[in-house]
């Protein structure tokens, strides 16, 4: 057992029948190991001691049944305090406390309590009253229970309705993540449905591309294995023949006009002209020439016989 200065005599020593008293001990903690090795101390007394506070494991002393905390300074309670299902009889008279756990509504069995002189929330001060006598303090017991039930089904609610907020929060995050998915799976779609277009036309260029090239191709060998006539140049155009045999007409009317020119200048009495005398001088002069070409042939040929 711990106090201000040291150790003193053990618990069983102050254990009188379920009764074990450790008031005016000038306790700073309680020794909770030691009482929970001793299950038949029920009544416990720590009243007039310097606690501030109860260690959590202290709410496993579940098999006591009247409990004297009154004159410490404990500014609160363990947190599951309301473990301590056994408990009929809580003195916490004259302490530093302002609120009680919620855990204390699970206190089903506690039937006597006094709160006074303690700097309680002014609700739960009006709630538990005055604790003057027995029957004022067992209805304290009643309406402090009746009030923590309250706030702790009030918590439970507010826990349900959070809970539930976050379930729709949760559900409403899972239905923007699937449609976001959804987009992004549609946008990969339509992204594929692109690239497979884009391609595709990429294929027909080629293959148009191609086919152009093959046709091309074909042509120029086509035209390489033509035979060599086909490289002749065409004959000429039928309007030459009509221009040649044209001029041919001219020429021999021109030879046909000059016959009679010379006909007309011998035979008849237009030679003493000046036009015929010409004509019949140059008409001799191509005779000598013809008959000297003549001449010059015949020699040609009999020097060559030779």
């Amino acid at each position: 057992m711990s106090r201000g200065g040291g150790k003193g005599p053990s618990l069983k020593d102050k254990l009188d029948g379920n009764e074990l008293d450790l008031s005016l001990c000038d306790l700073n903690e309680v020794p909770v190991r030691e009482l929970a090795a001793l299950p038949k101390a029920t009544i416990l007394d720590l009243s007039c001691n310097n606690l501030i506070s109860l260690p959590s494991d202290f709410c496993s002393l579940m098999h006591l049944v009247k409990l004297d905390l009154s004159k410490n300074r404990l500014q609160q309670l363990p947190l599951d305090f309301g473990r301590l299902v056994n408990l009929q009889h809580l003195d916490l008279l004259n302490n530093r406390l302002v609120t009680l756990p919620v855990s204390f509504a699970q206190l089903k069995n506690l039937k006597w309590l006094d709160l006074k002189d303690n700097p309680l929330d002014p609700v739960l001060a009006k709630v538990a009253g005055d604790c003057l006598d027995e029957k004022q303090c067992k209805q304290a017991a009643v309406k402090v229970l009746q009030h923590m039930k309250a706030i702790q089904s009030e918590q439970d609610r507010q826990r349900q309705r959070k809970l539930q907020a976050e379930r729709e929060m949760e559900k409403k995050r899972e239905a923007e993540q699937r449609a976001k998915e959804a987009q992004e799976r549609e946008l990969r779609k339509r992204e594929k449905a692109e690239e497979k277009e884009r391609r595709r036309r990429e294929y027909d260029a080629q293959k148009a591309a191609k086919q152009e090239m093959e046709k091309k191709t074909k042509k120029e060998n086509v035209q390489t294995r033509k035979p060599a006539s086909s490289s002749r140049p065409p004959p000429p155009p039928r309007h030459k023949h009509s221009w040649s045999r044209s001029v041919l007409r001219v020429l021999l009317f021109a030879l046909f006009c000059v016959l009679c020119t010379v006909a007309a200048c011998k035979l008849t009495e237009l030679r003493r002209q000046p036009l015929c005398i010409s004509v019949n001088t140059l008409y001799e002069d191509v005779l000598a020439a013809l008959q000297n070409h003549k001449t010059l042939q015949n020699l040609l040929q009999q020097n060559s016989q030779q």
